[in-house]
């Protein structure tokens, strides 16, 4: 009896071990690129480091840190390794044409910032990038939990969603998601997550940041392309890659 009561107890560990490792289901899809869009996602995800953050000076970019960093104390406790990853983000973000704190919201949303998080569907890494997309664009030597690869990766597999949709932020997210005409509620949950935790005007009340729960279910309001980017055109590079 005792040896399966601690049986019992050890399975019941790993059942609760697992469901705090798990990450959202849903992932890309494969479809297939056309040869030029093919070769400037490559040019994209060029595994070199950033060589400059994406802020007009030093002082701004410590305002911002000073206002992101709480949000993220309790998901992040070591101080340096908080800086790397919000000044990263910041970068990537910024170097994909994208909003710094969408793409927050969306690494909330997929995996509640866990570094080697992985879907069900296979998806991994902060962004929860798909493996497929170190064959199509980049290389199998690159590291899908690695902060830079995961992150660049993410950044651009949804600007490339992005400029498909237009700059319909709503469809691109749930394409990222791979949701695209289904009512998941992802793309809400993204969008909320970025707007309650992450916008820097973000009331102090609602920036702890942790698992979201669904949106509440409520006709959808999207007729058209009314979400979009700050930049829908093509992808814009900060600098050197």
């Amino acid at each position: 009896m005792g040896a399966t009561a601690h049986l019992l107890r050890g399975l019941a560990a790993t059942l609760l071990w697992v469901a705090a490792s798990a990450a959202w289901a849903g992932a890309q899809k494969y479809e297939p690129l056309s040869a030029a869009v093919q070769a400037r996602l490559q040019r994209s995800v060029a595994d070199e480091g950033a060589t400059r953050v994406a802020f007009a000076s030093d002082a701004d970019a410590e305002v911002w840190l000073a206002t992101m960093s709480p949000r993220l104390v309790k998901r992040m406790p070591d101080e340096a390794g908080r800086r790397e990853f919000l000044l990263t983000a910041h970068y990537e973000a910024t170097r994909a044409g994208l909003d710094p704190h969408l793409v927050l919201g969306l690494i909330q949303v997929e995996s509640n910032f866990r570094k080697y998080a992985v879907s069900s569907a296979g998806a991994r890494g902060f962004m929860q990038v798909m493996p497929f997309w170190t064959n199509v664009i980049g290389s199998t030597e690159h590291n899908l939990f690695h902060l830079r690869t995961s992150l660049r990766y993410g950044c651009t597999i949804l600007r490339h969603y992005l400029d498909i949709e237009k700059g319909d932020m709503y469809r691109a997210l749930a394409r990222y998601n791979g949701s695209l005409g289904k009512n998941s509620g992802y793309p809400e949950m993204v969008l909320g997550a970025s707007r309650r935790h992450w916008a820097p005007d973000a009331p102090a009340t609602a920036q702890r940041v942790g698992r979201q729960p669904r949106e509440p279910s409520e006709p959808r309001k999207h007729t058209g392309p009314q979400v979009r980017a700050q930049s829908s055109g093509p992808m814009q590079y900060m600098g050197s890659p």
